[in-house]
């Protein structure tokens, strides 16, 4: 924190990136009327199309912000034919760089349906599910299992006859994630919609892969410590149906890199659409937080993506930043941005294209500015 308040740093990037960063700041600005603003944004170019232009992925200004700033916001990355010459995306350095190099090994995506969204799924025996049904967090671990860099080609004549990625489990990252993992269900309050119960649910597969047994014997082992907090097991085949069938069953789920990824955004389906789906990339020193929907490159320029992952970004950089620091009136602007979100929502009329509606990026922005401006400081 400097004098002039937590030093945000915000790397639009991509496509429509710039589009709901552009928004998400817009929200922050009005939380800041009326008094001095308690953080700085200070924006920096990166990304694949930043590449394309100058071929770096970003500028050292940029990672140097990156790695002082008391908290990071994050658009989104990757544009077609921009790759380094390894056949990474160019603008890796801005995800995986940092979460790497600022060792962010939680990655937390919150998942609840919020009164007046529509979300994409209909049961036999429920028409809808309703805003009770679905409030929970999912964890997943950030900085190993198959995304770690220990993979390989075998090429013979300049062709490629094997690939071969392998997936790193250590001690040291699970049980830190895990750990993370009972601190949320302990913090969250609420417990599962279905019974109120703090219960963490261990996502592997460990029938068959002797790095989820490892993960799982960890699981068992944290949890152990913390004795009012149920403990259970899903594979993760079988969670991807009980999860949709039933998710009111959850409230905080733990689970290795790969699997957290896929199960994540099969979970936003659940609160609207990955236009609603933020995560914060946590780890014990930085916090980078994003709407998780990617760059769209069809979409850029048009003024149409859904800005309420943003939303959601800011509102979580902030809870987490004012949680860190103790500063309660940080959290307090979390808690009006979230109730200002949810009044927009619940009366209807903001709804972008991915929602059936026709409100453009910039309105929806605008509706949530002036509902923050509605509510008391």
């Amino acid at each position: 924190m400097t004098a002039a308040g937590y030093e945000i740093a915000v790397f639009p990037g991509d496509g429509t990136g710039p589009e709901v960063v552009r928004e998400g700041l817009k929200v922050l600005a009005a939380l800041a009327e009326g008094g001095p603003a308690p953080w700085r944004t200070t924006e920096y170019p990166g990304g694949g199309q930043y590449y394309l232009r100058t071929g770096r992925e970003w500028e050292p200004e940029g990672e140097a912000a990156a790695h002082r700033a008391d908290a990071i916001l994050l658009g989104a990355v990757g544009w077609p034919g921009a790759t380094l010459p390894n056949g990474d995306l160019a603008g890796r350095a801005l995800v995986l760089g940092l979460r790497e190099g600022l060792d962010l090994f939680a990655n937390v995506r919150p998942c609840r349906l919020y009164p007046g969204v529509r979300h994409r799924i209909s049961g036999e025996y429920r028409t809808v599910w309703t805003p009770e049904h679905v409030d929970l967090t999912i964890v997943r671990e950030n900085t190993e299992g198959l995304y770690t860099p220990a993979r390989g080609r075998l090429r013979r004549g300049g062709e490629t006859e094997v690939a071969v990625d392998t997936r790193v489990i250590t001690r040291k990252g699970a049980e830190r994630v895990i750990r993370y993992a009972f601190e949320t269900a302990r913090q969250r309050g609420r417990g599962a919609p279905e019974d109120g119960a703090k219960r963490v649910t261990c996502v592997d597969k460990a029938n068959v892969l002797e790095g989820c047994r490892f993960f799982r014997e960890i699981f068992e082992k944290v949890g152990a410590e913390y004795p009012g907090i149920e403990r259970e097991y899903a594979y993760v085949d079988a969670f991807t149906q009980w999860l949709v069938r039933n998710p009111e069953h959850y409230d905080v789920v733990v689970a290795t890199n790969m699997m957290g990824d896929i199960v994540t955004d099969l979970a936003s389906v659940l609160q609207g659409g990955m236009g609603f789906a933020s995560g914060g990339n946590i780890g014990t020193e930085h916090g980078m937080f994003e709407p998780v929907h990617g760059s769209a490159p069809k979409y850029a320029g048009k003024n149409q993506v859904n800005p309420f992952a943003t939303f959601f970004a800011v509102e979580q950089m902030l809870r987490w930043l004012g949680n860190r620091r103790a500063d309660a009136a940080v959290v307090a602007q979390a808690d009006r941005l979230e109730r200002a979100i949810a009044l927009v929502l619940a009366a209807g009329g903001s709804g972008t294209y991915d929602q059936g509606g026709q409100t453009s990026t910039s309105a929806a922005g605008d509706r949530v500015a002036e509902a923050i401006r509605g509510l008391p400081r």
